[in-house]
């Protein structure tokens, strides 16, 4: 039967996606973890592993330039006062350049697999790679703070 996960676009979240989810949060086996959708838009899975100790730019190359990507992140950085945060950061890359199919399939299918994230503290959703430079990212990740 259809995974009760199973969006309005009718693309499911694979439990290999929960399984990354969890090794980065919990296990910290990865810096980052980038995800797609494959093929048959049937569901969306892991793609890419980012050892611990990748840096942002590092993440930020792995995307591609043409091509829709969810990403999850152990984004670490210093607040204002110089206290040390974490804050596992949810990413939807959906450039400009895009079908414009493909973007509203992945808009379609965030939620289904940012529910299956529990735990995420950030969420950017970024066009093109100036949204999602270091110090734009650290300023949302530091009004999330809590």
């Amino acid at each position: 039967g259809k995974s009760k996960f199973t969006m309005a676009t009718g693309i499911a979240v694979d439990d290999s996606c929960v399984t990354a989810f969890q090794e980065l949060k919990l296990g910290h086996k990865h810096k980052y973890v980038t995800f797609k959708i494959n093929d048959a838009r049937t569901a969306t899975t892991p793609l890419d592993y980012g050892a611990p100790g990748t840096s942002w730019d590092d993440f930020i190359a792995a995307l591609p330039p043409n091509e829709c990507r969810y990403a999850i992140y152990d984004f670490d950085f210093s607040t204002a006062d110089g206290a040390q945060r974490n804050k596992v950061t949810f990413i939807v890359w959906t450039p400009d350049v895009c079908k414009v199919k493909d973007k509203m399939l992945y808009a379609g299918t965030k939620d289904a697999v940012k529910k299956r994230f529990e735990g995420i503290q950030v969420e950017i959703q970024a066009t093109d790679r100036s949204e999602i430079e270091f110090d734009v990212v650290k300023e949302k990740a530091a009004r999330f703070d809590n």
